[in-house]
């Protein structure tokens, strides 16, 4: 899967993470972790490593102007968090939703300079 695509799905899956966490508040219940959250979080994890590997690979090849490593790891840690902590109704809204959109400006900013670029990267 190239770089673009693994973009766009994480982008997609930050999007899904506030409406299950909603729906899980309202629901009240504590999910199945091993039913429910851990065979959807593994699926996750290795795409967020894979993109991880990948988006630093294309740093340091490409060097864009607004990407940078240490917002990759951040991110990494970010997204390896929430979709795990959006099947919980005690998660915090507040920096769970911070997080989320952090997530998600790095991950536009990076399709956007992939589309500007003439890289191979889609």
């Amino acid at each position: 899967m190239k770089l673009f695509e693994m973009t766009s799905e994480l982008l997609d899956e930050c999007g899904k993470c506030r409406p299950r966490h909603a729906r899980m508040r309202e629901e009240e219940r504590e999910p199945d972790f091993f039913g429910e959250v851990k065979p959807y979080a593994d699926r996750v994890h290795q795409l967020i490593a894979d993109w991880k590997k990948t988006s630093n690979e294309w740093i340091r090849k490409e060097r864009p102007k607004h990407v940078h490593e240490a917002q990759i790891e951040n991110a990494a840690d970010m997204m390896t968090q929430f979709v795990v902590q959006s099947f919980y109704p005690k998660t915090g809204k507040k920096r769970f939703y911070d997080s989320i959109q952090s997530a998600e400006y790095l991950l536009k900013t990076m399709m956007a300079a992939m589309e500007e670029g003439t890289d191979d990267a889609q």
